[in-house]
């Protein structure tokens, strides 16, 4: 019959407790990895939608009467205390789309880009004296998060069948500027 474990001061407990610490250390190394692996995934992943995204913006939003000369991906800036990435960023003489694309866009990603529209002029004060506009690209929309965007003043950019990338917005859609 074996021995029941008692206390902290009994070899057999000793022994189940190391085996405990040795398993689950085991388990934190599995979970660290599993986690740098989704990362890899969804960065990589982001990355494709961004190039899906990017060789449209110049002749979607041309069609819309914003002349855009030149595209840049994944620019970044710091500026005091506050630091911005943008995926996308459209850029003619006067006025920029700034383009946040994600693969799964939700309501409050509306809300929290707009935020850091406002802020934008102030990290990058080479475009000080410019037209702000925004945009939003995503292959899936969560619970009309698209429609949030749109009231927010934001283009809405979906993934259709018929050259890719679309703007969803309607014709006399006005974007706010930022």
């Amino acid at each position: 019959m074996p021995r029941k474990i008692q206390g902290k001061n009994n070899p057999d407990f000793d022994k189940v407790w190391l085996m405990f610490q040795e398993t689950d250390k085991k388990f934190q190394e599995t979970d660290k990895k599993i986690k740098e692996l989704a990362g890899l995934f969804t960065t990589q992943w982001g990355k494709l939608v961004e190039a899906l995204v990017e060789p449209s913006c110049l002749k979607l939003f041309q069609d819309r009467g914003i002349q855009i000369e030149q595209s840049f991906q994944n620019v970044k800036a710091k500026y005091g205390k506050h630091e911005m990435e943008c995926d996308i960023l459209l850029v003619n003489n006067s006025e920029l789309v700034v383009v946040e694309v994600k693969t799964t866009f939700k309501p409050e990603y509306a809300t929290e880009f707009a935020d850091k529209l406002k802020l934008f002029k102030k990290i990058f004060p080479q475009y000080k004296g410019y037209k702000v506009i925004g945009a939003v690209a995503a292959l899936k929309y969560e619970g009309q998060s698209d429609k949030f965007a749109y009231r927010q003043g934001l283009f809405v950019l979906r993934c259709t069948g018929e050259g890719i990338i679309k703007i969803m917005n309607d014709k006399k859609f006005i974007p706010k500027e930022f």
